[in-house]
């Protein structure tokens, strides 16, 4: 992601040291992707050293798969999540600095002494650690950023990884990962930051998505402390006292035998989707609500139902007031299109006057962000499938546009909105890398921009900004009240994309520092049948917002 300026203290390290760090795992050989990733994004910043990957066999104190489970993960992982052999970009594998330590059975003298004794010469300001035995506390003493753990760690055994099945079996709305340290002399333990991500409906692919995540949330962190030498925990999550939640116990066979059938419920469902998209049916029926109020405090109970038309379904309205009316700008298919594109209708009361197609492209076109700046009329639409950010001006209005600028060209961009605050442009938008599960639902990243022309794009210093898929993505136009800035975002929880709505209140906004916390939540229950309203946006005292009916496995509407 190279295509923007960065903050210019961070381009150079000429006049600081680099951050040592040394990686722990279980094995030499076999290492799973996004334990690779790691290090091939560790190689790739010029902030660290990756000074060793020490290798450690596991103790004897992790818990134990059963047969029934090592042959039922291996099932599923052959059947639903397969992937490539992750190919590093800066370095052999066979060539990595590997360090043989031994840590013994526990965090006894002994074993402290003949750890250290393995690394003193390394002078590492951390450790990393992907295994699944913690460091003993005589070595971790000595580390001046400490030691770093995932979450899911210990939940792994002898190939079988078991850390995505309490959330299915469960029916969590969102899976959590945490990163916890391990520092200080004597040693205390805290929490460093934590995300969570809707719960997929495959164990395994639940467990390997949240370990791409992980990479992404461990290198913001790491960045962190390279830039500034201290640790700064998550806004949220103080660090004065760790959670204690200990790691999941591998499912029984009961457990396991629930969780096949709802698996194959699951799958069969799916599988007769398919079969109906491909016969130009199955299509998810978005719908629009509209009312009167503002987006802080309406109410969706009296809002009233725009119903889709036959050959238009309707989502990601954004209204827009012109000339004395209000227009409603909004991503527009039929049932079996292969793509959407923007339509605009005029809104008469609490129905649409449909005028036409606004934009139509080759690739898929939705979330019609349009705004006004010095006179002109901008549409800012997600294109995603371009890998670019496009903005279009209004040439003659409502149908015809014609391109204006462009930016983060080769990137992923999804659900764009540009604000003014403060007398300074900002873009937020929701980017993801190309990797097994690719997602724009997980990461809000933000850019100071000198507006609709996109010339000058400087990333945040601590994109993503948010790492969590109950508030990152956008969900409609940000708006001040009471010179307060309010961010919509989708809640995307009980395996539901756009479950619900969030209103976030921004409290910290420059390139160096972002904080929000959430004043409201909007969930699917103000009309009967909806499981899922994922969009907001409101103009002269009307407001409107997008919602779904049909089916879901784990709402509890």
């Amino acid at each position: 992601m190279d295509s923007f300026a960065k903050p210019a203290d961070t381009l150079s390290r000429s006049d600081r040291s680099l951050l040592r760090i040394g990686i722990l795992v279980n094995r030499q050989q076999g290492l799973e992707n996004w334990q690779l990733r790691i290090v091939d994004r560790i190689l790739a910043d010029s902030r660290f050293a990756l000074v060793s990957v020490l290798v450690c066999p596991p103790s004897g104190a992790t818990a134990k798969p059963s047969r029934l489970l090592r042959l039922a993960a291996a099932l599923e992982r052959a059947a639903l999540a397969r992937q490539s052999a992750y190919l590093p970009q800066h370095f052999d594998p066979a060539a990595l600095p590997f360090r043989q330590i031994a840590l013994g059975r526990g965090d006894g003298v002994s074993d402290g002494k003949a750890a250290l004794a393995d690394i003193s010469d390394l002078k590492l300001d951390l450790v990393l650690n992907l295994a699944s035995s913690k460091l003993p506390e005589r070595l971790v003493a000595g580390l001046r950023f400490g030691e770093w753990r995932f979450s899911f760690s210990a939940e792994a055994c002898e190939g079988t990884d078991w850390s995505g099945y309490a959330g299915v079996i469960e029916n969590r709305p969102a899976t959590e990962m945490r990163i916890d340290i391990r520092r200080g002399d004597p040693v205390g333990d805290a929490n460093l930051v934590a995300a969570a991500f809707n719960t997929k409906f495959s164990a395994i692919r639940n467990a390997d998505f949240i370990k791409e995540r992980a990479v992404t949330l461990v290198m913001r962190e790491l960045g962190r402390v390279a830039d500034t030498s201290r640790i700064e925990p998550s806004a949220d999550l103080p660090t004065q006292k760790a959670r204690s939640n200990p790691p999941e116990e591998p499912p029984s066979g009961s457990q396991l035998l629930r969780y096949g059938w709802g698996l194959a419920s699951e799958l069969l469902v799916r599988s007769s989707k398919a079969v109906q998209a491909k016969f130009g049916g199955g299509a998810a029926v978005w719908a629009l609500y509209v009312g009167q109020g503002s987006p802080r405090d309406f109410d969706p109970r009296q809002s009233v139902l725009i119903a889709p038309d036959k050959d238009e379904i309707r989502a990601d309205p954004f209204l827009l007031e012109h000339e004395g009316e209000i227009y409603l700008f909004y991503e527009a298919y039929a049932p079996g299109d292969g793509k959407a594109h923007i339509a605009v209708s005029r809104l008469v009361g609490n129905q649409v006057e449909r005028l036409g197609i606004a934009l139509n492209c080759e690739h898929h076109l939705s979330y019609p962000f349009i705004f006004r700046h010095d006179g002109q009329l901008f549409m800012m639409p997600e294109t995603n499938q371009a890998r670019r950010l496009e903005i279009w001006r209004c040439v003659e209005f409502p149908l015809r546009w014609e391109l204006h600028s462009t930016a983060l060209e080769g990137l992923s961009s999804a659900d764009s909105t540009l604000t003014l605050f403060n007398g300074r442009w900002w873009l937020l938008t929701n980017l993801s890398d190309f990797h097994a599960y690719e997602d724009h639902c997980s990461e809000l990243h933000i850019f100071e921009v000198d507006g609709p022309d996109l010339k000058s794009v400087v990333a945040h210093r601590n994109n993503p900004v948010v790492i969590d898929s109950t508030t990152a993505r956008n969900g409609g136009r940000p708006f001040v009240e009471d010179g307060k800035l309010y961010r919509p975002s989708q809640r995307n929880e009980f395996g539901v994309y756009g479950y619900g709505l969030n209103i976030m209140e921004i409290e910290q906004l420059d390139l160096d520092s972002f904080q929000e916390r959430c004043v409201r939540t909007i969930t699917p229950d103000f009309s009967p049948g909806l499981v899922a309203c994922h969009h907001l946006d409101a103009a002269g005292g009307r407001y409107v917002i997008d919602a779904m009916r049909g089916r879901s496995r784990h709402s509890p509407q």
